[in-house]
């Protein structure tokens, strides 16, 4: 029996409050991970790459595990999969509070991934129970909950870390615990036991998963341009911590403070912007537009000469929220609602990849210009090429949407 009525509007708001309580969790930990490999590690250059290996372990595991779980959650419903996977990262929170060495911490790092590949139910729990044309709002409101999450969560985490490295992984973890506790009284499944598919391997493996994306010739673009755009997106998690404090003298503090303001202006952006941009230009015109904008501010970010400056640069880079809900609203109307699950995993599955290469990459520019006498002393290098990448994104997805019109004018015509 499907959710509707009031139930899919307390269901919307039950994902909503999980989604917020899982990000939260993650938020804490951002302002001080870094500074605490930088520890073990000895170096601010060595801790540069040491943490682009670290996401990019966390993004092999979600490459991995993502299209499975999206597969499962197509088979035994989204409900069990989220529960499991927030008993996980409390569970991962926990052994990382605990981590004596650089090892430990990469382990931490790697159940994570696993445990956070629940994303992709999330995505799909809405796809169950929103029609295509409100989708885009509909991400549009779990992109403003992961916002929100980091509003919360690195302003904590800063706080918290200023205290102790380790305080906010021991609150990350009860974080965890209370959103896997909310979601066992309060979310309801939102698959239907007829709309239920059968497990396959091929499908749950993730190059499996991801054939999906040649059904279609949109599809294909559209990945690319979510490809880029995770690739672009990661020079924040593998650098950003480790620039703020190297350029800007910044502390724990200081960073969950900006990372606090990115939050609140992506919730603004895709809380209340994107239903009204959509409504007015169109999922394709939207997304072109954010990417455009994220693009031009990545760019500002590389070149501010002061952290004040940087911070202004958060301004025009906020509207590229607008380009995430709308790409994945663009793709779920290419495929059956049979389907759903397994196309999150893919595009989570095409995000891990970036989120291998896109860390390993940036962090080992970023060490290489930081490193004691360099030919290259400019730290800014790696956002000015981020901004490169989205730019490229942005042509791609403004050629993507031609084609894109010009099938559909066809296609009505017939």
């Amino acid at each position: 029996m499907s959710i509707t009525g009031s139930r899919r509007q307390a269901a919307i708001a039950f994902i909503f409050v999980t989604a917020v309580l899982d990000i939260v969790a993650m938020g804490i930990i951002i302002p001080v991970l870094p500074s605490l490999i930088e520890e073990f590690a000895g170096s601010n250059a060595d801790a540069g790459w040491i943490n682009g290996v670290f996401i990019a372990l966390w993004a092999f595991m979600q490459f991995v595990c993502s299209p499975i779980i999206g597969s499962l959650s197509d088979r035994y419903g989204r409900r069990p999969v989220i529960l499991l996977s927030t008993a996980g990262l409390a569970a991962d929170y926990v052994l990382m509070a605990l981590a004596p060495n650089l090892w430990w911490l990469a382990l931490g790092r790697i159940v994570a991934g696993i445990t956070s590949s629940s994303f992709t139910t999330v995505f799909a729990y809405m796809a169950d129970i929103t029609p295509p044309e409100g989708r885009a709002r509909a991400y549009g409101l779990i992109g403003a909950a992961f916002s929100a999450g980091f509003v919360a969560g690195p302003l904590m985490g800063g706080f918290l870390g200023e205290i102790s490295p380790r305080a906010p992984f021991w609150v990350a973890a009860a974080m965890s615990g209370l959103a896997f506790l909310y979601g066992a009284f309060v979310l309801p499944e939102s698959l239907p036991r007829e709309k239920r598919m059968s497990f396959s391997w091929r499908r749950a493996n993730p190059f499996g998963a991801m054939m999906l994306l040649r059904s279609h010739p949109e599809l294909t673009g559209l990945a690319a341009v979510t490809f880029l755009l995770h690739f672009a997106h990661h020079v924040f998690s593998a650098v950003f911590v480790l620039y703020a404090a190297y350029r800007y003298n910044w502390h724990a503090w200081e960073v969950g403070t900006l990372l606090a303001m990115v939050g609140v202006l992506d919730m603004i952006v895709q809380g209340l912007i994107v239903g009204p941009a959509v409504q007015r230009f169109g999922d394709r015109a939207t997304m072109v537009f954010g990417l455009f904008a994220g693009a031009f501010g990545i760019a500002c970010m590389g070149l501010a000469p002061t952290g004040f400056w940087f911070s202004l640069a958060i301004i025009p880079n906020a509207l590229w929220g607008l380009a995430m809900p709308t790409t994945q609203s663009l793709m779920t109307q290419r495929v059956s609602e049979f389907e759903q699950g397994q196309l999150q995993g893919a595009n989570m599955s095409v995000a891990s990849i970036a989120g291998v290469a896109s860390p390993l990459f940036f962090g080992a520019v970023y060490a290489w210009t930081v490193r004691d006498g360099t030919p290259l002393p400019y730290p800014g290098l790696s956002f000015y090429l981020a901004a490169a990448v989205l730019f490229g994104a942005a042509l791609l997805g403004w050629v993507v949407a031609r084609k894109a019109d010009r099938a559909d004018a066809a296609e009505k015509a017939a």
